[in-house]
């Protein structure tokens, strides 16, 4: 059976603990998209990490983790990911990375840091980890499959053509060094001494798990409003972030996945630049800021303050409606028990007129929210079990939220680790 998880809004919404958490009960955990741009924050028993390109499962002896062929794979950055969670005692991973996997180049970075610099005041926020440059490249069929690798002699000719049509870029639209066949050749040789023990045709591994009856499970990065087709565009990621991607980033037939399980937050943050309609500033910011999360609302990669607002039912619901949403992982609700009142974002205001769809981005920009205000729990939620166990105020939240999305909460998570989940009995 394969499960998907994904994220229902700009990312950050807590699906590495939910990952985690599921990864127990899979065979096999699959990243299909996106590369070292963004991270999940674990914590467990052997303490707390923020991953970046390692699938969540990696935890469990009894796991395989899948480098998918849609991930921007950056060989350095997985291989340091690799040594640093074994250098602190966790058993070292079964990892396979797909042969069909393309590799974030050293250039791709340094063009990636150039743009924004360029750009100055209109840059998109970029985490500067070389994505959106990798992907022109790859759909520009210029970038470099890991099977690649494996044929030096067309890789040296391939590397004289790639410095050609750079090089015209870095002279004379960034003015910045040239690049050198003979450095992006070592540079090379290098990844696949590094990368060769993991590489395989990890479709063909997963069509034999599939007929094999494993659990797999298909890991997503951001979340909807950050895919390039149904996210607020231009400001997104430059790979899908949909559960329906993880079939092509995979490599497997799209009727296999069964479960596709939307983490979504029992408020609203984002990291980078874009609109958001329910965003909150100052103070009130600032002090769901310092109690979200755990340790804070920063970025797992970028350690940028995440911006803050308060729940956007117009948002998620697009979100969970867009990724197929068969059930709804509602997370961080233990952080919101300081508030006596919990102002929630049901509507859109544009040009005069209340909408509860969400818009493309040229409407969005418009677009001032319409709040109601819930009645607060006053209390702290973590060690809380069984939904019947929370506070009235609380569960009316969680109905209110639920019924205005359209989809079941299934799960709800009130704290950091492993074991702060409720399980709702009967959805």
């Amino acid at each position: 059976m394969v499960n998907a998880i994904v994220g229902a809004n700009w990312g950050d919404e807590g699906k590495g603990k939910i990952t985690d958490m599921m990864a127990k009960e899979a065979d096999i955990i699959v990243r299909f998209q996106g590369g070292a741009n963004a991270g999940h924050t674990i914590v467990n028993d052997y303490g707390k990490f923020a991953l970046h390109t390692l699938p969540s499962g990696v935890f469990y002896k009894h796991t395989t983790s899948i480098i998918g062929n849609g991930v921007a794979l950056n060989i350095p950055v997985l291989l340091k990911e690799i040594q640093s969670i074994v250098e602190r005692g966790v058993p070292k991973p079964k990892i396979l990375v797909s042969d069909r996997a393309q590799m974030v180049m050293s250039y791709h970075i340094l063009f990636d840091q150039y743009e924004e610099e360029r750009l100055g005041g209109k840059s998109f926020g970029s985490t500067k980890s070389g994505i959106a440059p990798f992907y022109s490249d790859k759909y520009a069929k210029i970038g470099f499959q890991v099977s690649e690798l494996f044929d030096e002699e067309a890789l040296k000719e391939k590397v004289v053509r790639i410095c050609e049509t750079k090089n015209v870029l870095l002279e004379h639209l960034y003015h910045k060094p040239l690049l050198k066949s003979e450095e992006l050749i070592k540079e090379l040789m290098e990844y696949k001494e590094m990368i060769a023990p993991y590489v395989c045709d990890t479709s063909a591994y997963l069509w034999e798990a599939i007929k094999a009856g494993k659990n797999i499970l298909l890991e997503g990065q951001l979340g909807s409003l950050k895919d390039p087709d149904h996210g607020i565009y231009p400001m997104v990621t430059s790979s899908s972030t949909l559960a329906a991607y993880g079939a092509i980033g995979a490599g497997i037939p799209p009727y296999e996945i069964k479960k596709i399980i939307t983490v979504c937050k029992a408020y609203s943050s984002a990291v980078g630049a874009g609109a958001f309609v329910s965003e909150i500033f100052g103070e009130e910011a600032d002090e769901l800021r310092r109690r979200g999360g755990d340790g804070g609302e920063y970025g797992a990669t970028t350690g940028r303050p995440r911006r803050m607002g308060w729940f956007d039912i117009v948002a998620s619901k697009y979100g969970c409606r867009i990724q197929g949403t068969t059930d709804v992982a509602f997370t961080v609700l233990d952080v919101l028990g300081y508030l006596d009142e919990i102002p929630v974002c049901v509507g859109y205001e544009i040009d005069g007129e209340v909408t509860t769809e969400f818009p493309a981005t040229v409407k969005l920009e418009k677009a001032k929210p319409v709040l109601q205000v819930l009645p607060g729990w006053k209390c702290d939620i973590r060690g809380i079990r069984k939904y019947e166990d929370l506070p009235e105020n609380c569960r009316k939240y969680i109905e209110f939220v639920e019924e205005k999305i359209g989809f079941p909460i299934t799960m709800i998570s009130n704290g950091p680790g492993r074991e702060d989940i409720i399980y709702r009995n009967g959805r």
